[in-house]
């Protein structure tokens, strides 16, 4: 079983070729690329030189993203990192990036917390599963920048079965009550 504590190890082979060392066997670029989505960290050694190649593979993936559309980086940012090289700032600069990241990362999870402690709603019925999917969704589009929970199961968002002992009012009202917290999430989405 794999340690999600250490970071999988990448050898880059003579011909070009990366070779996942947990699992024994190649890998591209794109499921490298799956691998940080899912949280994973990860390092892309040179297996001849030994050499660290992690920074560069990392910058090649962004490229190939970028490149194909799925821009995420404006391009006032991207001209500031290639001024960055140039001049004194060089230094200031990863470590503005990194604390960026990290408020982005903590940020998400506190809006999460907070959405939970502050909502009315979350006495009713069926929140925490609509909760779980809404944190899915922002972990999803963020990349799998949070860094923090996962995706809810697919059992857990599954309506579970009434007990024997609801009666039909009671089942009423709470499909009531969900679909005005519907109407009131859509309205506050917009």
């Amino acid at each position: 079983m794999a340690d999600d504590t250490k970071p999988l190890l990448i050898k880059r082979y003579a011909s070009r070729r990366l070779y996942n060392t947990e699992t024994s066997d190649y890998v591209t670029l794109e499921d490298i690329a799956s691998f940080i989505r899912a949280g994973r960290e990860v390092q892309i050694v040179d297996l001849k030189s030994g050499d660290d190649l992690t920074r560069a593979y990392l910058l090649q993936i962004i490229a190939e993203h970028e490149a194909k559309g799925d821009a995420v980086l404006p391009i006032g940012v991207l001209t500031d990192l290639v001024r960055s090289y140039t001049g004194a700032t060089q230094s200031v600069v990863p470590d503005f990036l990194a604390a960026s990241f990290e408020m982005l990362r903590s940020g998400q999870s506190k809006m999460m917390e907070n959405m939970a402690a502050m909502n009315p709603m979350a006495q009713m019925p069926g929140f925490k599963a609509m909760q779980d999917g809404q944190a899915a969704f922002l972990k999803a589009m963020s990349g799998g920048v949070s860094g923090g929970g996962s995706a809810p199961e697919p059992e857990d968002l599954a309506p579970s079965e009434p007990s024997a002992d609801a009666s039909k009012e009671e089942l009423d009202a709470i499909r009531k009550q969900l679909a005005d917290m519907q109407a009131m999430l859509a309205k506050m989405n917009k």
